[in-house]
């Protein structure tokens, strides 16, 4: 496996911990709609909470949440909603970024939550 990869995989497992311990229920890790990915789709109260998770070894060239482009957020938003249908919810949706620098065993986890906005 591609170094990268392993560092995305790592960046995601250590966020999802990190959401657990903030008392969020994890539903679902990597679910796909069509082409679309949500890394991670999480419960806090009476959100539904859509997560990219973005991870670096070095934050030389930007933060990670420097990189969650418009594009992508465009395709977090119709995966958030194929996820809405799907499941029948009534749920309000909340986009957040979890930007994970690490190096080794050190790393540091920062969320940003409402990070953007669904384009009506």
């Amino acid at each position: 496996m591609a170094d990268h990869n392993e560092t995305g995989i790592k960046g995601e497992e250590l966020a999802e911990k990190y959401l657990i311990d903030k008392g969020y229920q994890i539903l679902e890790r990597n679910w796909h709609f069509g082409k679309n990915e949500i890394d991670i789709i999480a419960r806090d109260g009476n959100y539904l909470v859509v997560v990219e998770v973005k991870t670096r070894r070095t934050a030389n060239f930007g933060d990670p949440e420097e990189f969650v482009t418009r594009a992508k957020q465009r395709a977090l938003i119709k995966a958030a909603n194929g996820y809405i249908m799907i499941k029948d919810l009534d749920l309000e949706v909340r986009f957040d970024i979890l930007s994970v620098l690490y190096q080794g065993s050190n790393y540091t986890v920062k969320q940003i939550e409402d990070a953007f906005y669904p384009i009506v």
